[in-house]
């Protein structure tokens, strides 16, 4: 990977906050009761990666997710040096968009749909079902991403797949946890909301970079059989 520069930051900064600000404001103004709601979310999310991935993916490879530049220095691609300053962005990323989603929420009639400005919990499934669904999903997501980065063949359908890929899990994921496998996504709306989201959000800042961690493992394992 290129010798990290302020552009790079400043893109996975940018891309965190669309991201944030483009999924979790599909939550908060459109809510999930409504007749296709949930999958409304997962796609919002899952075409803002495909967006970024074509504007910022030359930049700085578009990680916009902490769990993703953790997989990632884990297969040796990138430095520990570089993931903890992409940390850094991806997080004031994710509190500007939500910064962003907390002023408008104040000026839209019905008010937030989610009551938590999209934050994650642990919904119905407690604490050690977050933790397990929030691996899992990660794991799978990230797995995705280790896998079609890897062939520079698939550059050009790269953004798609792991777009897709967000997206689905998503949909597994929102009536569980609200889905996160986004440890900086769930930090920006959780600061905001404050109250239960955030007293949970550990869950949801651990979880994901554990399923990361699992998914660069095993897929190490994977590359070394398949040579």
């Amino acid at each position: 990977m290129k010798e990290t520069s302020f552009k790079a930051l400043f893109a996975e900064l940018i891309g965190t906050c669309v991201l944030t600000f483009m999924g979790c404001g599909s939550a908060v103004f459109l809510g999930a009761d409504v007749l296709g709601g949930h999958l409304a979310v997962a796609l919002a999310f899952g075409l803002s990666i495909v967006a970024m991935a074509y504007v910022i993916g030359n930049i700085s490879g578009c990680h916009i997710n902490p769990a993703v530049s953790f997989g990632l220095a884990i297969d040796g691609r990138i430095s520990w040096i570089t993931m903890l300053l992409y940390w850094v962005a991806q997080c004031v990323g994710a509190i500007v968009g939500a910064a962003l989603l907390f002023l408008l929420a104040g000026y839209f009639e019905p008010g937030d749909q989610t009551g938590a400005l999209g934050s994650n919990g642990f919904g119905s499934v407690g604490m050690i079902g977050a933790i397990i669904t929030e691996v899992i999903l990660t794991f799978i997501f990230v797995m995705v991403i280790l896998g079609v980065t890897a062939d520079k063949s698939k550059g050009a359908v790269a953004g798609i797949v792991i777009g897709l890929s967000l997206t689905f899990v998503h949909i597994v994921g929102i009536p569980l946890t609200g889905t996160s496998v986004n440890p900086a996504r769930s930090l920006g709306p959780a600061l905001f909301a404050g109250g239960e989201s955030l007293s949970q959000l550990w869950v949801f800042l651990v979880a994901p970079l554990a399923g990361a961690a699992l998914a660069a493992i095993v897929y190490r394992l994977i590359k070394v059989k398949a040579e």
